[in-house]
């Protein structure tokens, strides 16, 4: 063999692993790819409206290869609530059992990391989705309940459990207490994506002054007076 031909066939080879390595990360990057424009197209269109080909189309894909990833799109739904919402219990769990501040520095940082994490990111159109659609959808809403919003409020009521275990916070209906701190976050998110319904027109709602505010009105109710918050 001449040594045109072997150093040609060296780079033929070594091209043809380039554009393998390119279609294997290529492959690796499409569910992400997938599940961000499924996130786009079901918060701007809806559920009920948004078309598989769709989620395919922007995400540079075909049909047939979404649902090789993806056998429905309602499991394609759950897929990104997983991502964004649900996969990430396990982490928040394991940061707050190991948080060492007070109770009440615990309360202002759970609902100023809600909004830098789920909040102020794409991952806010979730809950706007399923307040609009869930009760059409029994199954996704089913999913939402188990997947999202018990372990939501477990992790809420371990940290108010916290506050009234140390003294902090005075004795609670845990049951209830819970939406303190969740309802004024939902707020937040009907605000954002209801194009300042909520809010009377010409009023701007900086996200951080009205969580701070909201945490100083739940927390001047729970700490005990004199006690260690």
């Amino acid at each position: 063999m001449s040594l045109s031909k072997l150093i040609g066939g060296r780079a033929g080879n070594a091209s043809d692993e380039v554009q393998a390595a390119k279609r294997e990360r290529r492959k690796q990057a499409r569910p992400g790819e997938l599940l961000d424009a499924a996130l786009d197209l079901f918060v701007e269109k809806g559920f009920a409206a948004t078309r598989a080909e769709e989620v395919a189309a922007r995400a540079g894909v075909s049909k047939g290869t979404l649902f090789l990833y993806f056998p429905s799109k309602e499991e394609l739904l759950k897929a990104v609530v997983r991502e964004n919402i649900a996969g990430r219990f396990a982490e928040w769990n394991e940061e707050f059992d190991h948080f060492e501040g007070s109770s009440a520095d615990m309360v202002r940082y759970c609902m100023n990391v809600w909004w830098q994490r789920v909040g102020a990111t794409k991952a806010s159109g979730i809950t706007k989705l399923m307040m609009s659609e869930a009760s059409n959808f029994p199954e996704i809403a089913a999913f939402y309940q188990q997947e999202v919003i018990v372990p939501g409020q477990a992790l809420i009521r371990k940290i108010l459990q916290r506050g009234v275990d140390s003294g902090e916070f005075g004795p609670l209906d845990l049951d209830y207490a819970i939406f303190l701190i969740i309802a004024p976050l939902i707020f937040l998110i009907m605000s954002k994506h209801s194009m300042g319904a909520c809010v009377p027109v010409g009023t701007e709602l900086d996200p951080q002054r009205y969580i701070a505010a909201q945490a100083d009105a739940i927390l001047n109710g729970l700490v005990v007076r004199g006690g260690k918050a």
